[in-house]
């Protein structure tokens, strides 16, 4: 109705003839109006003044528009906004229009001639926004606060004991703290972060930490070398300088944090402490014995010997170091590790670096705070304080921080949300930023790419350039694969679990390094600490993926769950057996290798004809060349270097018997299904397909 109504309009306005109007519009709208509803108009006269023309004042035509603020890649939601509009306003504008509304979401940028003409179609006028200042947010962050000089009292000693897997290090902290802590790891390999406080024999305190030497915690090792101040570097005598020897070096030096060489495994026959050293000094690390500073003990962690000596070495470079603190100041730390707790929570394993934490402080990690509830020590029981350089754990975090992460002191609850505000905003502003760089490259790409393909052209005409151009992006269209094809492309979706947040760190870092995604794609859908959870389960039902577990649980429930909905789930509790189980998967994946092996090879000598009730059979006389004729198996015949058929027997015949095989030398008779023609002087080969299993070229480095 409203339309005919605008053409009614539009044809009055244009000054057509009736009997023309009565040729498109219905009666009832060209009948007039009724008399009871007849509008009166009353005419007002005006006073005319001399030497003054009554004039109708110039209306402007966009006079009574509704003025919209915009600016380039609005997006539509945004667009509406403007307007003071809905989406669907924006969507019924951009109707009969290039832009593919199937696509458009209300997050979508929009070009800025679609822009102008949602604004024009509306019945709009449009201005550009002024460009503004960007406003700065205050920044809110907490920062560590330089100590007193007058407070700093001597700390204990951070050390760390580094080096290559199996080297003997977990067992030489067991021999320090007189545990048994080496029986307890599964596979017989550290892990996770340990950090305990000592007390040696001459009453000197020192808080060891026990860092992983298996390949795949590399980042574990560096941030253990990033929060201590010495470093027990430890070389087994009869394995010498390992790959992860050479990579805990590294790590000291990058944290610029001297080293103490501990010779392990003197004890045994083929120990070569000497040598060990000698080593040592194609990696800059030189002993005093070779005129260095590096002191190297030589010391046997499973018998106990000279670890007396290990530690008056340790004692003396501390001394020389000065190592200080103000347990009253300000609490700082640094977290070492991060799990959750079925009844605690998000519980932390930090080492105190300044400052003396209690019960109800107040701490903010990266982007979580936490108010203390409870304070355990390396052994889990309650300790009511933790000064510098012990090592604690704590419970009372909203959310859990990640390992590696500084832990400071605020006054109160407001100013730890408020600094959390902050840094999320930076991070977000960083997200932000680096979308927008992507974003620029890709435009300064397309603009390239876009006047490349016009100076190829620019000599033309613009009827034979616009001919050109269709030619060239029709056969790049020709090329382009179909839009509804299925991609048929393996994949393996995983949702991996951890029970702290350096191990998932290790893992995720040794999945990153997969580089077989042309036999099988890998792609991590979630991650997270905790036990195998129902959203797990249908997260990995959703994907189609597997869910792997480490060092977590899962109940009887889920585990029945996940056979129910048909999910892989697997638990495992020492990394390289996760990532040979994670292999396997893999390679179960891939389409099975399908090789030929060749049992035997016959000549066609003549051919004949037998009765078989009332049909006549091609029956192709052979004898056996080489190796044996299996019926059971596939056969060939090669005519003139080429396949001309493939398939299986009908018939295998020696003499008048009816056969199995035929071995070489032998003449037999035979004829196959299909109809196919044989010819004398054709070969047949008698073949077998035999399916391998496909292996993941995937190497992780152990």
């Amino acid at each position: 109705m409203n339309l005919i109504r605008f053409a009614l309009g539009r044809a009055k306005r244009l000054c057509l003839p009736e009997p023309l109007l009565a040729d498109f519009l219905p009666p009832h709208l060209l009948a007039p109006p009724l008399p009871h509803l007849t509008m009166h108009t009353r005419m007002l006269a005006t006073k005319q003044v001399k030497g003054h023309k009554n004039r109708q004042p110039k209306v402007k035509a966009n006079a009574g528009k509704q003025e919209v603020e915009i600016r380039q890649w609005m997006t539509a939601s945004e667009l509406a906004r403007a307007m003071n509009r809905d989406f669907d306003h924006v969507l019924e504008a951009l109707l009969h229009t290039a832009v593919d509304l199937d696509d458009l979401d209300p997050d979508t940028p929009l070009e800025q001639r679609w822009i102008k003409e949602v604004v024009t179609r509306c019945g709009m006028k449009f201005r550009w926004a002024e460009l503004k200042e960007a406003r700065q947010r205050e920044d809110c962050d907490a920062t560590p606060r330089p100590p007193d000089p007058a407070r700093l009292l001597p700390r204990p000693a951070v050390v760390t004991i580094m080096g290559h897997v199996d080297h003997g290090k977990t067992t030489l902290l067991d021999r320090l703290r007189r545990s048994q802590t080496a029986a307890l790891e599964a596979g017989g390999i550290t892990q996770h972060i340990g950090a305990f406080l000592v007390e040696l024999p001459s009453g000197e305190r020192i808080t060891f930490m026990d860092t992983p030497g298996h390949a795949a915690f590399s980042s574990m090792r560096a941030r253990g070398a990033r929060a201590t101040d010495i470093v027990v570097l430890v070389v087994a005598a009869d394995d010498g300088i390992m790959t992860q020897t050479v990579e805990s070096i590294q790590h000291a030096r990058g944290a610029n944090v001297p080293i103490i060489v501990a010779v392990n495994k003197c004890d045994k026959q083929q120990a070569k402490p000497e040598q060990v050293k000698q080593q040592l000094l194609a990696h800059d690390v030189v002993c005093e014995e070779f005129g260095g500073d590096v002191q190297a003990v030589h010391i046997s962690a499973a018998k106990g010997e000279n670890l007396v000596a290990l530690g008056e070495a340790i004692v003396t470079l501390a001394e020389l170091q000065e190592l200080r603190a103000d347990p009253s100041g300000p609490v700082e730390g640094v977290i070492i590790e991060s799990r959750t707790d079925r009844g605690k929570g998000p519980v932390t394993t930090a080492i105190i670096q300044q400052g003396t934490l209690q019960k109800g402080c107040v701490l903010v990690a990266g982007r979580s705070w936490a108010k203390v509830r409870f304070l355990f020590d390396e052994h889990g029981g309650v300790t009511p304080r933790a000064g510098p350089s012990s090592p604690v754990q704590i419970v009372g975090w909203k959310d859990l921080p990640s390992a590696g992460d500084q832990i400071l002191e605020v006054e109160s609850e407001q100013r730890a949300r408020e600094v959390v505000q902050w840094r999320c905003y930076r991070a977000e502003m960083d997200k932000l930023e680096a979308e927008l760089q992507a974003v620029q490259a890709k435009q300064q790409d397309h603009a390239q790419r876009y006047q490349q393909e016009r100076e190829g052209v620019a000599h033309l005409s613009w009827r034979q350039r616009r001919a050109a151009l269709y030619r060239a992006n029709r056969q790049q269209a020709a090329r382009r694969p179909s839009e509804r094809e299925q991609r048929q492309e393996l994949c393996l979706p995983l949702v991996i679990k951890g029970d702290m947040d350096g191990s998932l760190e290790a893992i995720l870092n040794l999945l990153e390094s997969y580089d077989a995604h042309e036999q099988c794609q890998m792609e991590v859908v979630h991650h997270g600490i905790g036990d195998i959870s129902e959203n797990d389960v249908s997260l990995a039902e959703t994907f189609s993926g597997s869910i792997y577990g480490f060092n977590v649980s899962a109940n009887k429930s889920i585990q029945q769950l996940a056979a129910k909905k048909g999910v892989a789930l697997q638990l495992h509790q020492v990394i390289y057996k996760m990532i040979d189980g994670l292999k396997e998967e893999l390679s179960a994946k891939l389409p099975p290798r399908v090789s030929e092996n060749v049992l035997g090879e016959a000549g066609i000598l003549a051919m004949f004809e037998v009765s078989v009730g009332k049909k006549k059979v091609a029956v192709a006389g052979c004898r056996v060349q080489r190796g044996v004729l299996d019926r059971r198996m596939m056969f060939r015949v090669i005519r003139d270097q080429r396949a001309v058929w493939e398939g299986s027997l009908t018939a295998l015949k020696h003499h008048k018997d009816e056969v199995q095989t035929v071995k070489a030398g032998m003449e037999c008779g035979l004829s196959a299904e299909g109809g196919v023609e044989f010819r004398a002087g054709d070969s047949i080969v008698c073949y077998e397909e035999i399916s391998t299993q496909q292996l993941i070229s995937w190497d992780p480095g152990f």
